[in-house]
């Protein structure tokens, strides 16, 4: 497998020689940056699609954008990529401003941005080796280097024997696969991926992920993901943003926000990840006190590695029932979260609420049962 299946060809090339230390580590960290969003604006007729969106993307990261339908997404790609125009802000791809240029000088950064798509977008006329090189062939190469590059990015998605079938024949997986093939063939800097697996069953988008995630450590490849799935954002993602309603609501590392969501809509997007309290407790659930405090703990790091449960029970009396949780890892980082019965007096129950926080758990009473 040649090693150099995407090559690193920045749109601005830079080869005026300066000595200035300043410059050259102004320089550095803007080569480092892909993408640069600043303050972005959209709206469509009195409907805002983008309401001041500001975003960086680093050099051989995955960022996952996630929202629900209309948060903005569709918007923010398409500006992105030049297919959409903002009313104000700044797009910078690989520290060049794009928003303001004309058709033309589009065409260059095109071809450093691949795009895989949720419907793949296959021509069903041509064969998938024709499907992959396309991309090469409008921009003038040569026919003997199409084939040989279809080849190697067949090998490297494991579609090799299918270079002489047509779109029909594949499987949704096996269409993903010359989706992604097809992106990287111009060797893109940035691929953007538009809910690349959201038409995908379970195990063929575990495949695709895989398959991304590989191409990113292998060859340091920048990919930005949109998604509405948590799952796709735990699977591969460094960092994750939050949008919705065109904005920006929170982002940081997967898993720091998957182990305090701050805003609704992300804890409503992690509900089906997250644990929760059990349907049958929760409908039991009074503020009046009764024999039992119900607590949910959450703790991530440190805190989720020492042995809080028994410390707790040694430190406070009281009778304490694990009611549900556990403990996961993202991003090899421990996240656990824990529902506690505890048959205890308020002042017990102000006593462990106080020694869980000094072992930076984040502790609260749900209700009594």
């Amino acid at each position: 497998m040649n090693q150099h299946v995407l090559a690193e060809t920045p749109l601005l090339a830079d080869t005026a020689e300066d000595d200035t230390p300043t410059r050259s580590t102004t320089h550095t960290a803007a080569r480092d940056e892909i993408v640069r969003l600043v303050d972005l604006k959209r709206r469509f007729g009195e409907t805002p699609a983008l309401e001041g969106v500001s975003l960086t993307v680093r050099k051989g990261e995955i960022l996952g954008i996630i929202g629900r339908s209309g948060a903005g997404k569709s918007t923010l790609i398409r500006c992105l990529n030049g297919l959409e125009r903002p009313d104000s802000g700044e797009v910078h791809i690989e520290g060049r401003e794009i928003s303001r240029l004309g058709e033309n000088e589009l065409q260059p950064l095109r071809r450093r941005i691949g795009m895989v798509f949720q419907h793949f977008n296959l021509l069903s006329a041509k064969t998938v080796e024709d499907n992959v090189a396309l991309p090469l062939k409008i921009a003038g190469r040569p026919k003997a280097e199409r084939r040989a590059r279809a080849a190697e990015l067949l090998e490297l998605v494991g579609l090799s024997a299918k270079a002489k079938a047509y779109p029909s024949s594949l499987s949704g997986g096996q269409k993903q696969r010359v989706g992604i093939a097809r992106a990287l063939a111009a060797e893109p800097a940035l691929l953007l991926s538009d809910e690349a697996t959201s038409a995908l069953d379970p195990e063929t988008t575990r495949s695709i992920l895989a398959l991304l995630k590989d191409i990113n450590q292998r060859f340091g490849l920048t990919i930005l993901l949109i998604t509405h799935e948590m799952e796709v954002i735990r699977a591969i993602a460094d960092r994750v943003a939050v949008i919705d309603a065109g904005r920006i609501v929170e982002e940081g590392p997967v898993w720091s926000v998957f182990a305090d969501p701050q805003s609704e809509i992300t804890q409503s997007l992690l509900g089906g990840i997250r644990p929760q309290l059990p349907k049958e407790i929760a409908e039991k659930l009074s503020s009046v006190p009764g024999k039992e405090a119900i607590l949910r703990v959450d703790v991530a790091g440190d805190a989720a590695r020492r042995p809080l449960l028994s410390e707790l029970a040694s430190a406070v009396p009281g009778r304490f029932r694990l009611i549900h949780g556990g403990v996961d890892h993202v991003q090899g980082e421990p996240i656990g979260s824990l529902f506690i019965g505890v048959a205890a007096k308020d002042s017990q129950v102000a006593k462990i609420l106080d020694f869980l926080t000094a072992r930076d758990a984040k502790a609260k009473v749900l209700g009594y049962v």
